[in-house]
């Protein structure tokens, strides 16, 4: 699979370049027409549009001056007009994501029973209550140090690369939508009442991850308390948990075609060149995201020993999903199959993934310190070192709800903007290459649950060799060569 996924890359970079060329035209052309276009119904002869000037301005489908005026300062310049897609260049740009959306419902249709079976069972196999207390005390032990690790790292790099200073980029050409992104309050005592479900029905259809890990945790302590009297419930709760790990292998089949349709719909509209404007941004935080990996690894090899590189090579096909994707959700069922192959119990890895997406996104919570920071850089906000450290400390608060709100990285950035002096708006300077970025950043959270899943199952005696244990999971899936999406 990871083969196909690759080629899908490649071929999405390369259609949606011809696409975005063919829908948008030449760039140096669309900046002359918009610049003639402001020229000529420029009355107050200012450089730019105002609502009433660029109504006169419109015809036919063409934008309308909320969508050109994207810093919301009632005036449309001839970069923003330039930059906003109109709606026949956002129609055909949808169509790649066609492939895409269809993958990622099929992704939300098996991960809440997915989720609540295999954890529900993993604990009701645990032994007792003392083993779940002890493994969720390595688990959240692991993930607070591998937070702070995160956040601390990306602090350091970013104040040593600097990539806002001096930044080309300001507010009015940035010409990013914040329209699409909430900067309402982010508390922690919602985010903690959040994770309680008020119904086992409400949990599952909103796929509400934390709620269904409560559920689980219930379920599996109560099949625990009851022993043999349950032992039927059990059995059918792992009977169905082997029907959506079979499900998941034919979902998985689709996820070379999911890859192309995101990957090309992002280009098609962004466009590579956007990068080149955001380069000291976009490289020094992927600079940022490989020192990160190289610290996870030296953190699983001191524990786990050279195996831990095998492990990094048998997750590289989800961690791909995770990258075209940008959604760690859609990563989630492979991943658990692969760290089953992998040794990693099925009790242990059951546990420890659906914590890990909301307790243990490293890749996500670098990347609110790395904002944060080059916002205020870009801006000429000087924030010293206890403010710095107060941030860290915020963010290490308002990251752990991170995985409940869509675009949830974005949601804590615009509410921490304000804590440290900022307005939330200014979150626009980072929007244009936010989607390339959070592909870097989603792949991290892969990589990083995947060490720490494999490191609580070592500490545990849970982690086998599937050379000479066979994984429970291949008598469901068969051997990972023989599985279609390999074909």
């Amino acid at each position: 699979m990871q083969r196909l996924i690759f080629i899908g890359l490649i071929l999405a970079m390369i259609f949606g370049v011809i696409a975005g060329a063919m829908v948008y035209g030449d760039p140096g052309a669309r900046v002359s027409a918009a610049a003639q276009r402001v020229a000529s119904f420029d009355v107050n002869a200012d450089g730019q549009l105002s609502e009433q000037e660029f109504n006169a301005s419109r015809a036919g489908d063409d934008i309308t001056f909320a969508q050109a005026d994207k810093n919301k300062n009632g005036q449309a310049t001839p970069l923003e007009i330039e930059k906003t897609s109109t709606k026949s260049q956002t129609d055909m740009a949808s169509y790649f994501k066609i492939l895409s959306d269809i993958f990622l419902r099929l992704i939300k249709m098996i991960v809440a029973p997915l989720v609540l079976t295999t954890l529900t069972v993993g604990i009701a196999h645990l032994g007792g209550g003392a083993a779940v207390g002890r493994i969720g005390a390595r688990t959240m032990a692991w993930f607070v140090t591998a937070s702070l690790c995160s956040l601390g790292l990306g602090l350091v790099m970013v104040n040593v690369l600097q990539p806002g200073v001096n930044f080309p980029v300001t507010l009015d050409t940035a010409v990013a939508d914040i329209s699409t992104v909430s900067t309402g309050t982010f508390s922690l005592t919602e985010f903690i009442t959040h994770v309680f479900p008020t119904s086992i029905a409400d949990a599952m259809v909103k796929n509400e991850i934390l709620q269904i890990v409560v559920i689980s945790l219930f379920f599996g302590v109560a099949l625990q308390a009851l022993g043999s009297k349950a032992g039927k419930v059990t059995e059918l709760m792992e009977q169905v948990a082997f029907l959506m790990l079979k499900v998941t292998g034919y979902v998985m089949a689709a996820a070379p075609f999911a890859v192309f349709g995101a990957i090309a719909y992002t280009v098609s509209l962004q466009g590579l060149g956007v990068i080149v404007d955001y380069s000291r941004l976009v490289g020094s935080f992927f600079l940022a995201l490989f020192i990160l990996w190289a610290v996870l690894i030296a953190a699983g090899f001191l524990v786990l020993g050279p195996r831990v590189f095998k492990l990094i090579w048998d997750v590289r096909a989800p961690g791909l999903i995770a990258f075209a994707t940008a959604s760690s959700e859609a990563a989630y069922p492979r991943l658990l199959e692969q760290l089953e192959r992998h040794g990693v119990a099925n009790r242990v890895v059951s546990f420890v993934l659906p914590l890990g997406y909301s307790f243990n996104l490293d890749g996500s919570m670098m990347y609110c310190t790395f904002a944060v920071m080059f916002i205020a850089q870009a801006m000429g906000i000087h924030l010293d070192i206890g403010q710095q450290i107060g941030m860290l400390l915020l963010l290490m608060v308002t990251s752990k709800g991170i995985a409940g709100v869509p675009r949830a990285s974005l949601v804590v950035i615009s509410a921490t903007l304000p804590a440290m002096g900022m307005k939330p708006e200014w979150i626009a300077l980072v929007l244009a290459v936010d989607a390339f970025m959070d592909m870097g950043r989603t792949a991290t959270n892969v990589i990083g649950n995947s060490i720490a899943s494999a490191v609580i199952a070592k500490w545990e005696g849970l982690l086998s060799d599937p050379t000479k244990d066979t994984p429970a999971v291949e008598s469901v899936l068969g051997p990972e060569e023989s599985q279609p999406a390999n074909l």
